[in-house]
């Protein structure tokens, strides 16, 4: 009985100690949470209303944000227990050297991440080509980029794979050109052909004066003359002014008598009416 007392005298101390640093801990963890995520939406909303910060850079901020809390919460739990972190820290740096040399892909996305931060090939919402992939930035993250395409099918790229492909971006520069063609047939009028085309384009706002509109002879093909057109817009209006001006063209084609050939193939036929000769198994 007298042990069983000693037991229960010395237990119940550090049994009453260690449930209380296990509650403070619990109750630092769900504060470091739900500050975590306070703070990373702050930076979020801040950074969105901010004409200054790129809508890119707005989610690695608040992302880092969110890390930065956490951490700091991780190293408030750990002394409560009255662990040191100093030697927590130099730990997790060993640790973390063995674990970049074993992630040297996932690294390399990160670095390939920055890249794309710094040097910004490419913001949200630009249209990019990567390989084969015409695509709307969405998102640019530390390990990937995220986007749709036109069809709105998601699509995600290592940034290593995004960096390290040609990227081409359509919507960078502020001007664009269209490139048109369009057939008429070999016996029609060339030049009146050509001046319907730049009247066409002389009365639409959205063609810039410069630099100057070119349609020139571009091609004699096997069933028509192609004229090349080449109109400069400013580049949010490149595809409904082409769609526009392929229309009124052709309506001004078919005004004129400005025909557009289908495709044909001269066949000649010559008759052969000597029948076979002897031996011939014919």
């Amino acid at each position: 009985m007298d042990e069983f007392n000693k037991i229960k005298e010395t237990a119940i101390p550090i049994l009453v100690d260690y449930g209380l640093d296990m509650i403070g801990a619990v109750i630092i963890l769900i504060l470091g949470w739900a500050a975590s995520n306070w703070f990373a939406n702050r930076v979020r909303k801040y950074l969105e209303r901010s004409q200054r910060i790129d809508a890119t850079l707005t989610p690695i901020f608040a992302t880092g944000t969110k890390v930065l809390v956490l951490v700091v919460t991780v190293l408030a739990v750990l002394n409560q227990f009255g662990v040191q972190t100093a030697s927590i820290i130099a730990v997790v740096g060993a640790a973390g050297l063995a674990i970049g040399l074993a992630l040297q892909g996932t690294l390399s996305n990160i670095a390939s991440g920055m890249m794309l931060l710094i040097l910004r090939p490419f913001n949200v919402g630009d249209v990019v080509v990567i390989g084969n992939t015409t695509a709307i930035v969405d998102e640019i993250g530390l390990f990937v980029t995220e986007m749709h395409t036109f069809d709105n099918i998601y699509v995600v790229f290592p940034n290593s794979k995004v960096w390290g492909d040609k990227i081409e971006n359509y919507t960078r520069n502020s001007t664009r050109r269209a490139d048109m063609v369009f057939g008429i047939h070999y016996n029609d009028d060339i030049d009146r052909a050509m001046e319907i085309i730049k009247e066409v384009f002389a009365s639409d706002e959205r063609v810039l004066a410069e630099p100057a509109p070119v349609v020139v002879v571009g091609q004699l093909a096997d069933s028509s003359v192609n004229i090349f057109a080449r109109p400069w817009t400013q580049t949010e209006n490149l595809w409904p002014l082409k769609w526009d001006l392929t229309k009124r063209i052709k309506e001004r084609f078919d005004e004129e008598d400005i025909t557009i050939p289908f495709p044909q193939r001269d066949i000649h036929y010559i008759a052969d009416n000597k029948g076979p000769e002897i031996g011939d198994p014919k």
